[in-house]
This record gives C-alpha cells, structure tokens and sequence, in this order.
C-alpha cells in the first residue's frame, strides 16, 4: 500500500518521493528520545507540492484509510513532534528561501535556516530577535510551530509577536493566507463555501460563545508557548487567524510560507558575565539587573557545564575552568544609544562587583561569542 502511494506520489509531484529503508530510518528520530517510522518521506518544491500531498491523504481519510502528514525542518525538536508514522513532509532541501525582503519585515519559506535569515537581515540593519539558541541548525518553520523564544524574549518577546502573515495549506489541500482583517474583509471570508470560509465561521462563533472561557484561560506568565491562541483572534477591528496556527506545531495545517516583522539591528553591545558560588545571590542580583531593562538574561547552573564537560570538553576549552560555579549569568544590552547602553553596562558591573565571586564585562564580539558558547553549548551537545 504504502509503496503504490509513493509511486502516486511521484508522478504528481515536482520534488522527490523517497521509501528507502536509510530515510525512512533516518527520519524516524528527531531531537526527541523518541522513534516513529514514517512510510513515505516527500522533499516538496514548492506549495503546490504540498497541496497535492494533503489532497491526497485527505481523499485516502474519505475512503477510510488514515495516512498523517508531518511538516519537518531540521528535527530538532525535542518533543517528537517531527516524526510520525505517515507521510513526513521535508521542507528544508528546496523550500529554504528568502522570498520578499523590505524595511520592516521579510518573507520567507519553512525550511530556511534561521540563522541565514539573521545573517540577510543584518546586512539591512534589522534581526529577529526571538531566535532560539538552535538557530544555526533550525528552521524558521520550526521556530513558527513552537512559537520559538531564546536569549532575545525577555526584552523583545517571543516569536509570536513577529509573524505577521502565513500561506497555509490546510487538510483538505485547500490554501489559505492568514492575516489580520477588518470588519468588511472578515464578512468576505465568513461567506465562503469552502474550509476556508467554514474555519472562519467556526473560529468566530466559537469565540463570541466562549468569551468569558477565553477571557479566563490567560495566564499571567512571562513566556507561554502554547498554540491555539484564541484570545489573539479577535479584537475590536481586526479578526487574525494567525495565532491559532503559530506555536501549534503543524496540527492545524503546513505554513508554507512566513511574513515576519524585523527590528533594528545593533552589532555593538556591552556583555557581562558573572559567576556566583551561591543561587540566592544569583538570584537577588538577577533581580536587580532585570531593573535595568537588559535584552539577554540567560543562566547557566554546574549541572549544565558538567554535562557539557563531558560529552563535548571542547566547547568549553578557554572561557571557563573546574571547579564550576554554582551559577554563571550573561546579561547583554542593546541599547542603539551608546551612552545609554555603556550607562546599564556600568551598573550592571556595580551589582556584580557586590554579588558574584567573578565578572566580566566586554564590548569585543570575538570575546562575546566565546562567553556566548556557555549557553549554546547547551543546544548542541
């Protein structure tokens, strides 16, 4: 069965369609500890590709045979949620390019590197600022479904807060392009007579019956990663199905393309390392600094920096020595102002001189990287 699909497949479709025992094995794990065996593995070329394959599967769903789609990237996720037993769809071999790039925001295809997405956007003198720490070997696709964050959140949030607009094919092989409506668009899309226009006429009767049950599920946190994100769909003027689909990890439909907002780009920054033998002085001088609005707090306890030490010594050769500290903290500041920026830097140094048993505080980018390398180790062991 699975092998007369996959010559199906083929013959419709531009990219390839592979069954070999090496990718079926090879696309079995992902960054989990997790392991599915797909049937079918598609590298799509472009979004029609992607359209036939859900087509497909959803005419095989009418006949009763059941066959998942799962969107994959890079597999670093570490929660399986880029494997599964069907037909795994591989963006990152073709659809990994920069479509439209312009002063504020740039558009691109799931399967580029979010790392080459920063290095085109510092050449414009913008950046993404929620990238994960796996951003040399991850996918803005992935970054999309997890509703990625990283060093950046604290002070620019969470990737959420950047997707602007997504192509979408939805189960059926229907596409769709998801963006915030007004009023008189809005009425356009609840009076269509396909999924699109049903997926609407749901989505808004489901939030005018539940208001008080959305209203309720907010939750006071500093991050929150969850998809599904109902309370962002509607507002006074404007109805935006995009937040349903960021952080839903593919379950809803397959983001064949992302509109992201930018922010402006500072190459010189002022970064502070300190190292604290006890967790409640880490603690109270966290708590200081935060006051000083820095765009990176990261900490990195013993545990960490053994498990490191371990399985990959070399990341670590040079920035840090044994016996570790109890807690090491890099702040950072951005600020575009230099003055300001050199002014947090200052204080900042004040609260570690006071706490920590050992600091640093550096502007040069090669020294940053190498203190950088005891967060993001941690991503690549």
């Amino acid at each position: 069965m699975s092998q007369k699909i996959a010559n199906y497949l083929e013959q419709h479709l531009l990219g390839e369609v592979v069954t070999s025992k090496d990718a079926l094995d090879f696309f079995s794990t992902d960054g989990s500890v997790f392991t599915i065996d797909p049937k079918i593995v598609v590298y799509p070329r472009n979004t029609g590709d992607v359209r036939k394959v859900a087509r497909f599967t959803w005419q095989l769903a009418e006949k009763g045979h059941s066959l998942g789609i799962t969107a994959r990237g890079k597999g670093t996720d570490q929660a399986g949620a880029a494997i599964g037993d069907g037909v795994i769809v591989v963006f990152p071999a073709h659809m990994h390019k920069v479509l439209e790039i312009d002063r504020e925001s740039i558009t691109v295809q799931p399967g580029i590197i979010y790392s080459k997405v920063e290095q085109t956007l510092h050449t414009h003198g913008r950046f993404l600022p929620p990238y994960p720490s796996s951003a040399e070997f991850s996918t803005i696709g992935r970054a999309v479904a997890n509703n990625a964050a990283g060093e950046k959140t604290l002070k620019y949030g969470q990737t959420d807060e950047y997707v602007q607009e997504l192509g979408v094919v939805l189960a059926n092989g229907e596409y769709i392009e998801t963006k915030k409506l007004n009023k008189r668009q809005l009425k356009k899309k609840l009076g269509l007579t396909n999924m699109e226009g049903e997926i609407y006429r749901q989505i808004d009767t489901l939030i005018e019956e539940n208001q008080d049950i959305i209203e309720s599920s907010k939750k006071g946190v500093s991050k929150n990663s969850a998809g599904y994100a109902l309370s962002k769909v509607k507002t006074k003027n404007n109805f935006d199905l995009t937040p349903l689909f960021v952080g839903s990890q593919g379950t809803l439909g397959i983001v064949t393309q992302v509109k992201l907002k930018t922010a402006p780009y500072n190459p010189q920054t002022s970064l502070l390392a300190g190292f604290f033998d006890n967790i409640d002085k880490a603690a109270d001088a966290v708590d200081e600094m935060q006051k000083l609005g820095p765009s990176c707090m990261e900490m990195v306890d013993d545990h960490l920096l053994d498990f490191v030490s371990k399985h990959n010594p070399s990341q670590l050769k040079g920035i840090i020595e044994k016996p570790y500290p109890k807690i090491a903290v890099l702040i950072e500041f951005d600020d575009m102002n230099d003055r300001t920026q050199k002014s947090k830097a200052r204080r900042a140094k004040k609260i570690l001189a006071e706490m920590a048993y050992e600091y640093r505080l550096t502007r040069d980018t090669h020294e940053q990287q190498s203190l950088w390398k005891l967060r993001h180790s941690a991503a690549a062991v």
